[in-house]
């Protein structure tokens, strides 16, 4: 702001909504026990998209649930990982539009391959296609990475049935490198008539439009600090560093991983049909969140260690950074407004003709109706583990508060029924399995960790909600009655050696470097 040169508003309440994240002091729900007389607090987190390990955490569950439970149905699943090159990262990085165009010329590709293949196996003359894809922004060294993770269906459907009927589920075999070949060189012959496309638009409007943003993108990027005392040099790497590998040392990675133009493919990942609790832990990792806690260390000196997923091929093992570096690249990870970052292509559409004959919970309600001659061939849906909450509300601050009947496990098994089935009145089906969209913060933790939350500690009692207070002044008075912290953590002021040094429209060189002819900033230009 000094510098007349801020960061975009929606990254401000990103860092703003982080800070108040999880802390009692800015409200809470209040649990209690009526036998033993315990209470337990629940803070409100900041139900943001960027970086919050917390939240973050919270989403990929829900969205895995989602995924397994009322989305994909009961058949074979395949990966399909699509990383672009550095120019269309940083182009597709705040992009939305384009993001969309690039990701609609790698689903053509992939569902006319597999529409190929099988039309070489069956006879058909319209099979549908079907995928989930997740846009990632990161990768894992928090550095700016939109690539694609699409979890398509190993297989097609054929519509051979009458208009009542349920769509017929044809498998097909695992691709291979020449599959995945041909579904990259079609994505880069689409891509490359949207770059032709887009030529005469090649003003960088992101660095026009938010400079700052665009520095700190692509220093992102190329790896290589964008403020602070490093600026413009490479990230300093931990580990048993070896000598990079040089020219084709590794023939058998090309063979597994085609790559075409900076374009890579990779397919090697598969979920068998009705193996669910595989599928949602696939889900879960391609809906993961950038930043985890336990990968962030703390060194005497006061600068953090970022640990690797996995070690690098030279040896690296953690990535060192000063505490406004981890900013810096906090910053490129948060998603902008209004772009979705989960999209839904072919049968499993929003607005898909077939997809009420396709996805779980349809299909579920479409055999106890007993509709169609092929409502008695469907698989019968498993309820989850979880605990139903029924009776839910949500409270100003988007915290779910509805947390009765904690002590119901599973809800009746959906059967398709034998022979011919009465009409049954699509109201009268088991709630909370067709028509609630969202899942409970307790039904989550039951799911993922096996934690039943709502259990007193104490006495394996069932914790009641009593209030949800989101004034400060009784927060502050129920805390200090409860002997906890009744104010929350203060805030540094900001520091000038933290603010990067002034922005300047990032080159647009082949290698991705910094230019090497412009000075390096002195400690004095922050005085």
């Amino acid at each position: 702001q000094a510098r007349q040169q801020p960061v975009p508003r929606f990254v401000e309440q990103e860092f703003q909504a982080f800070l108040r994240c999880g802390i009692l002091a800015h409200g809470f729900l209040r649990l209690h026990c009526d036998d033993c007389g315990f209470d337990r607090l629940l803070p409100f987190s900041c139900k943001r998209r960027g970086f919050c390990p917390s939240c973050g955490g919270h989403r990929m569950a829900e969205s895995a649930a989602h995924l397994v439970d009322r989305v994909l149905p009961e058949v074979p699943i395949r990966q399909w990982v699509l990383t672009l090159p550095y120019p269309l990262r940083y182009r597709c990085a705040y992009d939305a539009k384009l993001t969309s165009e690039v990701l609609r010329a790698f689903l053509r590709a992939l569902f006319a391959e597999l529409r190929r293949r099988a039309r070489q196996h069956w006879e058909m003359r319209a099979p549908q296609c079907g995928a989930v894809t997740f846009i990632q922004r990161f990768g894992s060294a928090l550095n700016l990475n939109l690539h694609f993770h699409t979890l398509a269906l190993d297989g097609v459907y054929a519509d051979d049935g009458g208009p009542g009927a349920a769509p017929r589920f044809l498998p097909l075999p695992p691709p291979d490198h020449d599959a995945v070949a041909r579904v990259l060189a079609g994505t880069a012959r689409r891509l490359q008539r949207i770059v032709a496309k887009r030529a005469a638009e090649d003003e960088d409007a992101l660095a026009r439009d938010e400079p700052l943003l665009a520095v700190l993108a692509a220093a992102s990027l190329r790896a290589r600090s964008a403020s602070g005392p490093n600026a413009g040099e490479r990230w300093r790497r931990l580990g048993d560093r070896v000598e990079p590998a040089t020219g084709n040392d590794d023939p058998e990675a090309s063979r597994r991983i085609p790559q075409h133009d900076g374009l890579s493919l990779h397919a090697a990942v598969a979920v068998p049909a009705r193996d669910r609790r595989r599928l949602e832990r696939l889900c879960r990792y391609v809906a993961r969140p950038p930043l985890a806690n336990e990968r962030l260390e703390e060194h005497p000196d006061g600068r953090l260690a970022l640990r690797l997923k996995t070690r690098w091929r030279d040896g690296t093992s953690h990535i060192l950074m000063e505490r406004s570096e981890l900013i810096d690249r906090l910053v490129p990870l948060i998603p902008p407004p209004r772009a979705h970052q989960l999209r839904y292509h072919g049968i499993l559409a929003p607005c898909a003709s077939r997809r009420d004959r396709v996805v779980p919970a349809s299909v579920a309600a479409f055999a106890v109706a007993g509709r169609g001659p092929g409502s008695a061939a469907v698989p019968s849906i498993e309820p989850s583990a979880s605990a139903v909450l029924r009776g839910a509300q949500t409270t100003p601050g988007g915290a779910s508060i509805g947390i009765e009947n904690a002590d119901a496990r599973t809800k009746p098994r959906l059967a398709a029924p034998a022979g011919a089935a009465p009409e049954v009145d699509p109201h009268s089906l088991p709630p909370n399995r067709v028509t609630r969209r969202r899942y409970r913060w307790a039904e989550l933790l039951q799911r993922v960790f096996e934690i039943d939350a709502l259990r007193c500690p104490r006495c394996d009692s069932t914790l009641r909600l009593i209030a949800a207070i989101e004034d400060p002044a009784v927060a502050r008075r129920i805390l200090e009655c409860l002997k906890l912290p009744a104010r929350a953590p203060p805030v540094e002021p900001a520091s000038w050696a933290a603010i990067p040094p002034k922005p300047v429209a990032p080159d647009r060189d082949a290698d991705w470097e910094f230019d090497q002819s412009r000075p390096a900033r002195e400690d004095s230009d922050f005085s």
